[in-house]
């Protein structure tokens, strides 16, 4: 990530979108030291004096407004998914940071629009379980090498959506606005990390179905698929057709072990036994199965701001699981259809 700016001090911030998610931005960044949340805004009037009253910062009611009547640093975009290339673009073009929620882009022709974007100024995506604790130390043993080497991978992620999550926010469950549903916004996350332990894509497999939304949203509720990772298979479940937030399972297969990460722990399965490795790690903020790397993701953003250090997660980095999420999707509608 390039320098944003050569003296020290606060970074002025701004949230676009102050709905659920916003929430956690605005507590993270209230725990940073050279952050300041400066301004907010959303197209409901009320949820952005909610914010602003919360956290000190002057409420706007559009991003276009914010930006002309702040100097800001960094935005973060907690907006729907179809917003996210064109904000991004908007700040960029000002020479302001980005860190955007997922997904980057519902679209190629955003994903091209991201990547001009991130030709002018930092551009990060909001994939906060890459810095999971377990995540890390999984890196570290499929890098070190003493389990030998990858075989292949599964994942599974069973949660609950019903018909009153999408009556809240008719943006969901429609292919122009959220992009999909099961896959690109609640197991995105999970298929992100499967990349990131795995390898870059080389081919992929995908069937949707919509079970239980039938007429409700015009999106997935489940999909499943057969990817190749790095050069091996892995298997990819996801569904919200399930009675509630099940914690995500996901396992890589070495040929000396299988590591299996649950929850906040690394299970690590030999001919032995199975050691389990629990790590502590702060409380996350909203609800807790979005993971509890909130935290030091957005610190890592702010402290590649400061240093010009690459972010883990800029935009170039997770090219890889923005582009498999259009590719399955390609495919899956096909059978949804």
């Amino acid at each position: 990530m390039r320098k944003k700016r050569s003296v020290v001090g606060m970074f002025r911030v701004g949230i676009v979108g102050c709905g659920g998610i916003a929430q956690v931005h605005a507590a993270v960044l209230s725990r940073i030291e050279e952050t300041r949340l400066a301004a907010c805004a959303d197209i409901v009037p009320q949820r952005a004096a909610a914010l602003a009253e919360k956290y000190g910062c002057r409420a706007y009611a559009s991003m276009e407004e914010m930006l002309s009547g702040e100097r800001l640093d960094a935005v973060h975009l907690c907006t729907p998914h179809f917003l996210h290339a064109p904000m991004t673009a908007l700040a960029a073009e000002r020479g302001i940071a980005v860190l955007t929620e997922k997904p980057p882009v519902i679209s190629r022709a955003q994903w091209a629009q991201m990547e001009a974007a991130a030709a002018k100024a930092p551009v990060g995506v909001c994939f906060q379980n890459r810095y999971n604790l377990n995540v890390a130390e999984a890196r570290r043993l499929i890098a070190g090498g003493q389990y030998g080497p990858v075989r292949g991978a599964r994942a599974f992620v069973t949660w609950s959506r019903g018909v009153p999550y999408y009556a809240d926010s008719p943006w969901r469950g429609a292919w122009s606005s959220e992009g999909g549903s099961a896959l690109i916004n609640q197991a995105i996350h999970t298929l992100d990390l499967l990349v990131l332990l795995l390898g870059s894509p080389g081919g992929a497999e995908t069937r949707m179905a919509n079970h239980h939304l039938k007429g409700v949203i015009e999106t997935e509720d489940t999909v499943e698929a057969r990817l190749i990772l790095g050069g091996k298979p892995a298997l990819f479940y996801a569904s919200t057709a399930y009675a509630a937030d099940a914690p995500v399972l996901l396992e890589v297969q070495l040929e000396k072990a299988a590591l299996r990460l649950e929850e906040g722990e690394l299970a690590i399965r030999t001919a032995a036994g199975v050691e389990r490795r629990r790590f502590e790690a702060p409380q996350p903020l909203g609800k807790d199965y979005w993971g509890n790397g909130h935290l030091p993701c957005i610190q890592d953003f702010y402290r590649c701001l400061k240093t010009g250090a690459p972010f883990m997660n800029r935009l170039e980095a997770v090219r890889d699981t923005a582009l498999l999420v259009l590719d399955m999707y390609e495919q899956g509608r096909k059978s949804l259809a």
